[in-house]
């Protein structure tokens, strides 16, 4: 039976082990909130080479960092 206390697994963030010590990755939908777009139109940009994330099976999934390393970009363009 579902557990109403756990988010569906495609909503947890996953944490994963970089040279700054363990990051979380976000999954389409949470990274495409930050940014105020469909997770569809954040998937388009990482297949046009806008922003970087990693696919995961069907999955998309993105560091925190490359999400604020791309508005960095933005602002200063």
């Amino acid at each position: 039976m579902f557990d109403e206390k756990k988010p569906p697994t495609s909503e947890r963030l996953l944490p994963i082990v970089g040279r700054a010590g363990v990051e979380a990755l976000l999954d389409s939908h949470a990274a495409a909130a930050l940014l105020g777009v469909h997770p569809r139109t954040l998937q388009r940009m990482v297949l046009r080479g806008q922003i970087t994330g990693v696919q995961v099976g069907k999955l998309w999934r993105f560091r925190a960092s490359a999400i604020d390393h791309w508005i960095d970009q933005k602002q200063a363009g």
